[in-house]
């Protein structure tokens, strides 16, 4: 497609995409769904991957928190919180990053297109490796450990295919792809930790790993490809206007997360920060939380900049950038407060999830659905479906940050999140799951 000027009127199928009217798609009529097509290209495969365990997760959650509502006699060999955490940072993300990172990274690196079966080791071990952790988490740890072990093992050979393309890569520019390429190499070593932590039953350690791989793997990941791909979103009316951050951004949002690793680790090993540490703490993420907010005021503020936000993709995208802001904020004050109060006072779980439900389930949809209607032959565009799944998630985000805000409330609050939460992850699986085991819209190869 050969988009228009910026503010450009749209053509009557982008129209009736972004309202979500029926299209016409030149599939064949005998097209059959067949994992065969899974292979056509990395994104197909390792997606397909992610959306399997996006909705699996999201649907055991759902189920413990349901058992626990119901009273259900449940035996746990893994904390229930340490096992949520594990899945829900390890789980499907990772896939979603190989699929992207083997699409779009040659790209950036000017390398050859990747073939669909390098990914066959990294999605089995992942499929194979949280089947039998799921398994363990209520009959053995060892097992839970091992599943774990294999899902490392898997993710570290990705990790090495990533860096062999980075350093074979003849392309000037490498930075977001050594950024990259560095914060899955933590990824690995975090995982790793995890299933040692959990085969010598040190949950602390565990925990600790968990947050190594939330902020300075997974946050890093979102946060470097969102650099790179901003100025690119939606039509192509972000390029035209070339709105690209600069360069020390990333080291900003490189330094902000890695401090947030630091507080994390902390946390897990020696327990709560005394009234100081958290007023420290308060000081050093106030000028970060202060830039995000100033960077997404800007985008509304300036006439310029809003003009890409009248796409859904665009503003999906920005709404996600924008829980960044939130979060980081949300941690701000909930660090001042227990530095006033001793430590009596917080926000409690409220900035982590505005970080992981806001800002990286966020971006992911964008980002995600992007690829998967690009790469389909499809116009880069949220039809009513997904743009109806984005409003969903944001709901859950909303609801559990009213469960952490307020304890007292009812205990439905949290249980609507956790069902909003599996209906998005499912609803997404469904839907973009028929599309890569089909061939292209348009007819073309990948």
């Amino acid at each position: 497609m050969n988009p228009g000027p910026p503010g450009a009127p749209k053509t009557p199928r982008e129209q009736r995409a972004e309202s979500g009217a029926p299209q016409a798609a030149p599939i064949p009529a005998l097209a059959r769904w067949h994992f065969r097509w899974l292979l056509a290209a990395p994104h197909r495969l390792a997606f397909f991957g992610a959306g399997v365990m996006f909705s699996a997760s999201a649907l055991w959650w759902l189920g413990v928190l349901w058992s626990r509502l119901d009273g259900w006699p449940v035996l746990w060999r893994v904390s229930p919180v340490l096992a949520h955490s594990l899945l829900m940072t390890f789980g499907f993300t990772p896939l979603f990053f190989s699929g992207f990172l083997f699409t779009a990274g040659p790209k950036w690196l000017a390398q050859p297109e990747q073939q669909a079966s390098a990914l066959l080791p990294t999605v089995g071990a992942a499929l194979a490796g949280w089947t039998l952790f799921v398994l363990g988490v209520n009959r053995s740890a060892t097992l839970a450990a091992i599943g774990l072990a294999v899902v490392a093992a898997g993710w570290g050979l990705f990790t090495l295919r990533l860096w062999r393309l980075v350093r074979t890569s003849r392309a000037r520019d490498r930075t977001h792809p050594r950024w990259v390429g560095a914060a899955c190499t933590i990824g690995a070593f975090a995982m790793w930790t995890a299933a040692a932590s959990l085969a010598a039953e040190r949950e602390d350690i565990a925990r600790a790993a968990v947050q190594l791989g939330l902020w300075g793997f997974v946050a890093l990941v979102f946060a470097t490809v969102a650099h790179r791909m901003i100025p690119f979103f939606g039509d192509g009316g972000l390029a035209r206007l070339d709105l690209r951050w600069p360069a020390w951004l990333l080291w900003v949002f490189g330094a902000t997360l890695g401090l947030q690793a630091i507080f994390g680790i902390i946390d897990a090993l020696a327990g709560p920060p005394g009234a100081g540490a958290h007023a420290l703490r308060a000081a050093l993420e106030a000028p970060s939380a202060l830039l995000l907010v100033v960077l997404a005021l800007r985008w509304v503020a300036i006439p310029k900049l809003r003009i890409p936000l009248r796409q859904r993709l665009p503003r999906m995208m920005y709404i996600g950038f924008a829980w960044f802001a939130v979060a980081l904020t949300m941690a701000t004050v909930s660090d001042a407060l227990a530095a006033f109060s001793g430590g009596s006072v917080t926000l409690g779980l409220a900035p982590l999830h505005a970080m992981t439900m806001g800002f990286l389930a966020s971006v992911l949809l964008a980002m995600a659905s992007r690829v998967a209607c690009g790469h389909s032959g499809r116009s880069l565009v949220a039809d009513a479906l997904l743009w109806s799944v984005f409003w969903l998630l944001q709901a859950a985000v909303l609801a559990r940050l009213a469960s952490a805000l307020w304890p007292a409330l009812p205990p439905f609050v949290l249980m609507f999140a956790a069902l909003a939460w599996a209906g998005v992850a499912t609803a997404w699986a469904l839907r973009y799951g028929r599309w890569f085991g089909l061939p292209r819209s348009d007819g073309h190869p990948g």
